[in-house]
């Protein structure tokens, strides 16, 4: 109930505070505190018709040298600061949206310039983390809020720059979508995962508080699943980056975040479409069937969506209906608003490829899978197929997919006439993809990614009537591993070339953070491409 704060007298309290601050020692803290007092107590001696006191910090305003006022600090750069640094704030000189600061911002980012310093000469971030924090800060200066966050929570102000420091897609992730930054205010960040079941909750919520005001139109909706989306995305890049996160949890948590956009972009576009032919509480007879990235649960930033529609409605509108609906949703999810964008999207895989129809009844896609009739599958589709699992669907229709896949994929074939089939595939994907200067690309070089990808599903297709432990989509690296356990590949074989797809996926997922080309010069990842190699050629050599 005391009306003062009463600073601790204990040292190692009195650096407890000032480190929880940002302050690299207690001296700095203080020197900064008596700055403040000093303006608190010249600001009421003012205001009571006395005068200043003084005392050997200066007075009044005064007592801001110990802080140099931002105009004082730009001209007199200190020289020990790094000299890029240096010199992109020298352009701040005569920067217009600087000089039209108010004053409190204009304070604000003094101090904020100075900690960065201070943190850069201590070794805590790097000079290119301080330079993005400057490329990303100079839009947003308007936005005082986020100078105001910045200055009152250090520890927001460090995770930034370590951020922005650590690659090159966060930093420019952080520019296009700048409102995520309150995310970093959260304590319980880095102990959390993306919750699908919270997400989806939260965001039904605010759309009905949407709707009880009137609010809820289809823009209004576009943006809110974007804004939600970004939220997502950045928690999902911060964990990653700070290390709470291994690739695979990254994969599943974006994987995870699609579906959930998936599901209830669906659920919302229903309700938008104006010619549908079933009520808001039936919704569509619809499914969504992952493929790719998606449908292994490997998506990573920025990757597009691999997915196919299908339906089952025996309605006489419902071709016209499911038609309109599909491409209305494909235009809800990739369409840029002030917000951004969500995904692209690729319906490549949808039974005829392009020529196909956008939305298939479910009968005719499962006939075109299992080759019924003239029309049916290639065995590249059926590769595919290895990967797919419904994404979204009632759960009849799930489980009628699941029934599809498990037939296509445990059918009779000959083992020879599919390796061959599959290595000609392999290489018509590496012809289109020719790697020069004697690098290795790590997707699609001879020991990349696509080899062993292709080997698995080779595995899948071929053995997995009499290896039941193959049909799941549980991913390549555990079905390396249950191959090897059922004795398909020699002792290690399979589980060196586990290990060595894991690391290609790591190399690759930093890579791509950093806006880097995936490709490197061996002798590089030597090891790693010769387990795959040796994966390869224990399954397709007898038969070449």
């Amino acid at each position: 109930d005391q009306q003062t704060h009463v600073l601790p007298t204990r040292d190692d309290d009195l650096a407890w505070i000032a480190r929880t601050m940002g302050y690299g020692n207690c001296c700095a803290f203080l020197c900064e505190l008596d700055t403040h007092r000093e303006l608190v107590a010249g600001e009421f001696d003012i205001l009571l018709g006395g005068k200043p006191q003084c005392n050997g910090n200066g007075c009044g305003k005064a007592g801001a040298k110990l802080v140099p006022q931002l105009d004082d600090l730009l001209d007199q750069l200190p020289p020990e600061w790094p000299a890029q640094f240096r010199s992109r704030l020298a352009l701040w000189r005569q920067h217009p949206r600087i000089r039209a600061l108010r004053e409190d911002s204009r304070a604000r980012l003094s101090r904020l310039v100075q900690r960065t310093a201070q943190w850069l000469a201590e070794g805590t971030v790097t000079e290119e983390a301080a330079l993005r924090l400057i490329d990303w800060i100079e839009p947003l200066l308007r936005r005082e809020s986020y100078l105001a966050l910045l200055m009152e929570r250090p520890a927001v102000h460090e995770r930034l720059l370590r951020l922005l420091g650590a690659a090159k897609w966060p930093a420019r992730y952080l520019m296009q979508h700048p409102g995520v930054i309150d995310e970093l205010a959260s304590d319980e960040l880095l102990h959390e995962r993306f919750d699908a079941a919270a997400f989806s909750r939260e965001l039904q919520q605010r759309l009905a508080a949407l709707r009880r005001t009137g609010e809820d139109d289809e823009e209004t909706c576009l943006n809110l699943l974007r804004r939600a989306h970004h939220v997502e995305v950045f928690r999902t890049l911060a964990r990653d980056v700070e290390g709470a996160l291994t690739v695979e949890q990254v994969a599943d948590d974006l994987s995870a975040l699609a579906e959930s956009i998936l599901g209830i972009a669906t659920h919302w576009c229903w309700k938008h479409l104006k010619n549908r032919h079933r009520s808001d509480s039936e919704g569509p007879q619809f499914a969504i069937i992952a493929y790719g990235k998606l449908g292994g649960k490997e998506l990573g930033y920025g990757s597009d969506l691999d997915i196919v529609f299908v339906y089952e409605d025996e309605d006489e509108r419902a071709p016209e209906v499911y038609a309109a609906f599909v491409r209305k949703l494909i235009n809800w999810l990739t369409l840029k608003t002030g917000e951004g964008d969500l995904y692209e999207i690729d319906t490549a895989l949808r039974p005829n490829g392009n020529s196909g129809l956008l939305v298939t009844p479910f009968a005719a896609y499962a006939n075109y899978q299992q080759q019924r009739g003239s029309n049916t599958a290639w065995t590249w589709e059926h590769q595919a197929m290895t990967r797919a699992r419904c994404v979204l669907g009632d759960a009849s229709l799930r489980q009628r997919f699941d029934e599809v896949r498990r037939a296509v994929i445990t059918a009779p074939r000959d083992p020879q006439a599919l390796s061959r089939e599959i290595v000609e595939m392999r290489q018509k994907v590496r012809g289109a993809h020719p790697v020069r200067g004697g690098k290795f690309d790590l997707k699609h070089s001879p020991g990349g990614m696509v080899d062993a990808e292709f080997a698995v599903q080779f595995l899948v297709l071929s053995q997995s009537a009499r290896h039941p432990e193959l049909i799941g989509n549980v991913g390549n690296i555990a079905l390396l591993q249950r191959a090897e356990a059922a004795g398909l590949l020699p002792d290690g074989v399979g589980q060196d070339a586990a290990s060595a797809y894991r690391e290609l996926r790591r190399v690759q997922h930093r890579a791509r953070l950093n806006e880097e080309p995936t490709q490197v010069m061996p002798p590089e990842l030597q090891d790693e491409r010769n387990a795959i190699l040796t994966l390869w050629d224990v399954i397709f050599k007898p038969s070449a």
